[in-house]
């Protein structure tokens, strides 16, 4: 077993989930509001602009994966109508539930599944579309993890990775600043954890750029890659096209 990283930390690859799941148990009930500060409410835009650019449609299958408190679900569910399915899921149980209490309070039930990205089951190509947001880096081997993805999609059909990104240059230092000093200290003064915030920053860091990414995602299948910057770059949308 070889050795990854955890933010800027270096721990034995099998240590890594565990960890990455004791963040997630630790901010599930106030990662919505968490959100809603740390961004200003642009989260809802950069999802908003996810959903638009998957452009659903009634009867299509759909994962999202690390799906935690539903959004992508959500929204998805009122595109494929009665005849499609969207599946739901995490590898963190407190974050699945906690998206599931909210899908039920807004009258929608849909599949709801605890399971590893990197060790999907599901048959292949089973879905028009998949997704992942904000999930990306915090899996060991995303290499794996997006082969699975290419994996399940039909083909031509499409994954969308939404995930932080690089910034750009003329906005590092502000950026950095605002990541090291006001997110830990937003963490615990509204999540009581600003261990995990700092993790968040790191976690950031250490996840590919634009570029890096898109080449990865080419290296795992997909024929096509382009990826659509958000907000100077904090933001990156990536869509993958399996061949």
């Amino acid at each position: 077993m070889s050795d990854t990283h955890f933010g800027y930390e270096t721990v034995n690859e099998k240590d890594k989930a565990q960890r990455v799941r004791g963040v997630f148990d630790s901010v599930a009930s106030k990662y919505d509001i968490m959100n809603d500060l740390m961004s200003g409410g642009m989260h809802r835009l950069w999802k908003r602009y996810t959903v638009m650019v998957a452009n659903v449609k009634p009867g299509m299958r759909v994962l999202d994966i690390a799906g935690g408190t539903g959004d992508l679900a959500l929204a998805f569910s009122r595109q494929v109508g009665a005849t499609g399915q969207v599946v739901h899921t995490d590898i963190n149980h407190a974050m699945l539930s906690t998206g599931r209490d909210r899908l039920v309070d807004a009258g929608v039930i849909l599949p709801t599944v605890v399971c590893d990205a990197e060790h999907l089951p599901f048959p292949d190509a089973h879905f028009d579309v998949v997704t992942v947001a904000f999930g990306l880096r915090n899996m060991t081997h995303k290499d794996q993890a997006l082969r699975e993805m290419q994996r399940v999609l039909k083909p031509g059909g499409k994954l969308l990775v939404l995930e932080f990104s690089r910034v750009a240059q003329p906005l590092e230092k502000p950026y950095d600043w605002y990541s090291f000093k006001i997110l830990p200290w937003l963490g615990q003064k509204v999540a009581g954890d600003a261990h995990s915030y700092r993790y968040l920053a790191e976690s950031i860091r250490m996840h590919p750029g634009q570029k890096e990414l898109k080449e990865l995602m080419k290296s795992c299948g997909f024929g096509h890659v382009d990826y659509h910057n958000m907000t100077a770059g904090v933001v990156a949308l990536h869509v993958g096209i399996k061949c």
